[in-house]
Parts: structure tokens; C-alpha cells; sequence
């Protein structure tokens, strides 16, 4: 919608309302961990939980900065790096492998972001359950909405991106089951 201000400069309003669930939730206490309550849910697009390994799950996140971007969590609530044990590192790695192989299956992207925020002030918004963010990324996907709007415009439902990568998943563990 655009229409111009008092001082006669035309405006343009992009609505995104679901944004303000998350505004308002920044600070709040919460009852418990986000990740250890997503544990006791059955998994699907009501949850996001794409996949469970034996020490560590796939989610897609809540509040992505592109289609696609997950983040593959421990089950054990661990909130130091070095409290991993060596199995809980290696399957974290191995799923994160598994799940750029079903992305680039189900979404193709040029390039991939692949870390962790280590503390609130490295930018974690779960401070307290360490995990491990997976991006997509695509020539040209950082424009001029987030530095002068920010806004990230993303193009497809979460609910529809958690469906394509759960059916990618599902493709991927059949391929390797085939393969041993």
C-alpha cells in the first residue's frame, strides 16, 4: 500500500504482522527451553522438527533469515561447547552434512552459512542450548530490504519449506539406506 505522509514523501508499507509475536517475545522470560520442550512434541510442521537423530534433532527455525534456515540441536541441554560429548559433535556435523545435501535437493542455493552464536553478545537468541545454524543462500538474496527496511522478504510459508525438506529428508535416508 502506498499513499504520501504530511510533508507530502510517498510511502510504501510492507505488512509483516507476524513479526510482532517475535518483537514482543525478545526479553520475555520463558517456561523453560524452547529445544527441550520441542523434544516432547510430535513431530511436523506444527513444531518444525524435520528430523531426529540418536544424540541430536533438525528444526527449521521459527524466524528464518532465508527459506531453509535450520539448525541442528543436541537433545542433551548443553550450553557450553566444550560440554559435547564426541558423539553429540559428530552427529551434529553429520547431520548438518545430511541436511545441506537435502537443500541443495529441495531448494538448490548457491551457497550455504554454517555456525554458531556462542553467548547472547555472539548474537545467540537461545543462549542457554547450544546449536548449529544452517543457511541457505542465493546470489543476490541480501538486497536492500534488510539494510533499509529490515525486512527479509522470504517467499515461501514455513510450513511449506518444513514439508519440501522433510519429503528431501525422507529421499535422502532411503538413497543412503540403499547404499550400504
Amino acid at each position: 500500500m502506498s499513499g504520501r505522509d504530511a510533508e507530502g514523501t510517498l510511502l510504501t508499507r510492507l505488512w509483516a504482522t507476524w513479526r510482532m509475536k517475535y518483537i514482543r517475545s525478545i526479553g520475555e522470560p520463558t517456561d523453560g527451553c524452547i529445544f527441550c520442550t520441542l523434544l516432547e512434541e510430535e513431530d511436523g510442521p506444527g513444531n518444525l522438527v524435520l528430523h531426529r537423530g540418536d544424540t541430536c534433532f533438525v528444526v527449521l527455525n521459527l524466524y528464518p533469515y532465508n527459506n531453509g534456515h535450520m539448525m541442528v540441536v543436541p537433545k542433551r541441554h548443553v550450553s557450553e561447547f566444550g560440554e559435547f560429548s564426541s558423539k553429540e559433535a559428530s552427529e551434529v556435523m553429520e547431520l548438518a552434512a545430511l541436511m545441506q545435501r537435502v537443500l541443495d535437493s529441495t531448494h538448490q542455493p548457491h551457497g550455504f552459512n554454517l555456525g554458531m552464536n556462542l553467548g547472547r553478545v555472539a548474537g545467540a537468541g537461545i543462549p542457554d542450548h547450544l546449536h548449529l545454524h544452517l543457511v541457505p543462500r542465493w546470489t543476490g538474496d541480501t538486497n536492500f530490504m534488510p539494510v533499509t527496511a529490515e525486512t527479509k522478504v522470504l517467499p515461501e510459508a514455513l510450513e511449506a519449506t518444513w514439508s519440501r525438506i522433510r519429503e528431501g529428508v525422507i529421499a535422502e535416508l532411503e538413497k543412503k539406506e540403499g547404499a550400504e
